[in-house]
């Protein structure tokens, strides 16, 4: 027995050692196990007969919010400019201007602190000015007139239209309209006005010129001396 032991080996052959496998991990969560496999959602929530429905009323409502849109646009783009409101404080004065005129930022004749225009064939200028010493309202309105048509007109035959007195921004005063006409083709007749009112400590100086003449721009050029009032 003992021989039989000691010719006999304990270990005939290779035995490797188990090798080192990582545990596998379940695919599902544990509360798989106690509820089951989660299932898929389901693609039919909303019924077949209702989609066409649906989309209708979208198409419908996304239609509704584009028209409310351009509407609204065109209501913007075609809704009246508010009216634009001149505030002079060197002369004192304010006043409101007619549709299509705007303030300019530079009088072209020197001394005057406003000037508005409708952007194409008129102008109006204010300014203060001395006070009146030995020469009345219009006096002053018939040197200025003068002055300013020799200055902007240079009309070949000039004639007076109107020569009377008026009241500008509550003020009593005279005012002058002179045409002047050309003898060329060119040039259209041309239309100034002189207005001078008196404020005691000094006069308030109105200058309204349009080339070429027509009524309606007149009648702007009078809404202007109508609208304009004494800021202070």
């Amino acid at each position: 027995m003992e021989r039989e032991r000691a010719g006999r080996r304990p270990y005939s052959r290779k035995v490797r050692p188990p090798e080192d496998h990582p545990p596998r991990r379940d695919p599902l969560p544990p509360s798989a196990r106690l509820y089951g496999t989660p299932a898929p959602p389901s693609h039919s929530g909303v019924p077949r007969w209702v989609r066409p429905a649906l989309v209708a009323t979208l198409a419908v409502a996304a239609v509704a919010g584009l028209v409310g849109a351009v509407v609204t646009v065109v209501t913007r783009l075609t809704a009246p400019a508010p009216p634009v409101t001149v505030t002079d404080g060197v002369a004192g004065v304010v006043y409101r201007l007619p549709e299509g005129w705007h303030e300019g930022k530079l009088a072209p004749v020197s001394a005057f602190t406003s000037v508005v225009s409708d952007g194409r064939r008129a102008l109006v200028m204010v300014r203060a000015g001395p006070p009146l010493k030995e020469e009345t309202a219009r006096d002053a309105a018939v040197r200025l007139a003068e002055l300013y048509s020799r200055l902007l007109l240079h009309g070949d035959r000039v004639q007076v239209e109107d020569d009377r007195p008026v009241t500008l921004a509550g003020f009593r005063g005279h005012g002058r309209a002179l045409r002047a006409q050309y003898t060329d083709v060119v040039n259209r007749p041309a239309h100034l006005r002189v207005v001078v009112a008196d404020r005691g400590a000094s006069t308030l100086v109105l200058l309204a010129v349009v080339q070429p003449d027509d009524a309606r721009t007149r009648a702007d050029v009078d809404a202007i001396v109508n609208e304009l009032a004494a800021s202070r």
